[in-house]
């Protein structure tokens, strides 16, 4: 059922893959009428996140966060669809790296440094992979969790290779990356994940206690790779900034639990400025600590 499904789809898919931008958005505005208003779709959880990660906000606020929240969800899923098509040219138009950003990992390649990328759910930030690996001289991978219906995800992995860029699934992540020692390269991890209560690290982050997975640090402390933040801002419809800052240089120099809680506090800051564009219908808060965590 689920190969006739994605054969049903697949012309669809690309229809929307081969779209002009702007019937692209059009076609996004009329699923956010449908996503909002006549499906609701996770609309409870929006909306109970929102008031508990900004309290301070009143209800009419948080409402206008959650419209420009699933009005941002439309255009990026669409968008997504798009990087079938893309160009080299319009991909580095419209999700763009700063001079800055781009100045960090050509002076990392420079000295044959590799580096652990920590992001999170924010911004386009599938479009900034496409772009790191058409602008960067560095390998990128990215770990990434495997669909189950292997049709569609075949599908996210040409969307997310075309431009050079390689996967790496989440459950082989440090023997890959063993394995890819010897190499210039670039490491992507989305840090907002919702680890297991017993193997993660307890951070407030939005005025929550949250589970945060403590992988991303000790794969940094274990290859002694520097830890770069990458931030996707969204400069209008269709159009990304990407900056980066060198959050570590020297991983095993830090105590246990430290980048952790430094990655995260700068995608907290990230999501202050910008709270729309963070994916807010994925139930983030859904573990809670047990006595013994």
């Amino acid at each position: 059922m689920s190969t006739v499904i994605y054969y049903c789809l697949q012309p669809v898919i690309y229809g929307i893959a081969i779209l002009p931008f702007r019937l692209l958005y059009l076609l996004a505005d009329v699923m956010y009428v449908l996503l909002y208003y006549v499906l609701s779709y996770r609309k409870k959880v929006v909306m109970a996140n929102l008031r508990a990660s900004f309290p301070e906000k009143s209800e009419q606020e948080l409402k206008r966060i959650g419209k420009d929240f699933y009005h941002y969800l439309c255009d990026m899923f669409l968008e997504t669809f798009k990087t079938l098509t893309i160009s080299k040219e319009t991909m580095l138009k419209r999700c763009r790296f700063t001079p800055e950003t781009v100045a960090l990992f050509n002076k990392l390649s420079a000295e044959n440094k590799s580096a652990v990328l920590v992001m999170g759910h924010k911004g386009n930030w599938e479009w900034a992979g496409n772009t790191f690996s058409i602008l960067c001289q560095q390998q990128l991978y990215v770990i990434y969790h495997p669909l189950g219906n292997k049709h569609f995800n075949n599908l996210m992995y040409r969307m997310r290779t075309r431009f050079g860029t390689k996967l790496i699934a989440m459950q082989d992540t440090f023997r890959e990356m063993v394995k890819n020692r010897h190499e210039v390269n670039a490491t992507a991890f989305i840090a907002d994940q919702s680890p297991q209560p017993s193997t993660a690290q307890w951070v407030q982050f939005l005025h929550q206690d949250t589970p945060v997975s403590k992988g991303t640090e000790k794969i940094a402390q274990k290859m002694n790779s520097p830890v770069v933040y990458v931030s996707v801002i969204k400069e209008k419809r269709g159009y990304y900034r990407v900056e980066a800052k060198m959050l570590i240089e020297n991983p095993t120099a830090e105590n246990e639990g430290t980048i952790t809680v430094l990655h995260t506090r700068k995608l907290e800051e990230d999501i202050i400025a910008q709270p729309a564009t963070w994916l807010w219908s994925h139930r983030r808060w859904k573990h809670k600590r047990t006595q013994a965590a």
